[in-house]
C-alpha cells in the first residue's frame, strides 16, 4: 500500500505495535508534522495497548518535530531517521528514551 499522508501512518500504528515489548510501559509522544500531508498526532501507550488521536497532548513525554515530506520518507525507509536528526530535519523535545523505545516496539 502507498503512504499518501501522515494519517495514515498514524491509523496502522495500533496494528503495528509489540505489546509484549511493551509491556508495563506508560507514554506519551506527540508528533508534530508540517504540511499539506500532515497534522498533529498523539500516541498514547499505555497498559500494553497503543492508541493514537488526533491533536495535541496537554504534557507528552516526549514531542517530535518535523514535515511530511521527512516523516513519510522516515516510514517508508527513503530518509534516515539519524541523518535527519543531525540535518535538523527531525526534532526531538523531552525523553529521548521514549522515542527510542517507540521505535523499538513497532513492527516493521
Amino acid at each position: 500500500m502507498s503512504i499518501e499522508n501522515c494519517k495514515q501512518i498514524f491509523e496502522q500504528l495500533p496494528g503495528r505495535f509489540n505489546a509484549a515489548s511493551a509491556g508495563t510501559w506508560k507514554s506519551v509522544i506527540q508528533f508534530n508534522i508540517a504540511g499539506d500531508k500532515g497534522g498533529n498526532f498523539t500516541v498514547d501507550i499505555a497498559d500494553g495497548a497503543c492508541q493514537v488521536s488526533e491533536g495535541t497532548a496537554a504534557s507528552p513525554s516526549a514531542t517530535i518535530t518535523t514535515n511530511d515530506e521527512t516523516w513519510m520518507g522516515i516510514v517508508g525507509g527513503s530518509v534516515n531517521p539519524m541523518t535527519a536528526f543531525t540535518l535538523g530535519k527531525l526534532k526531538v523535545s523531552g525523553n529521548m528514551g521514549d522515542v527510542m523505545k517507540l521505535q523499538n516496539i513497532i513492527k516493521a
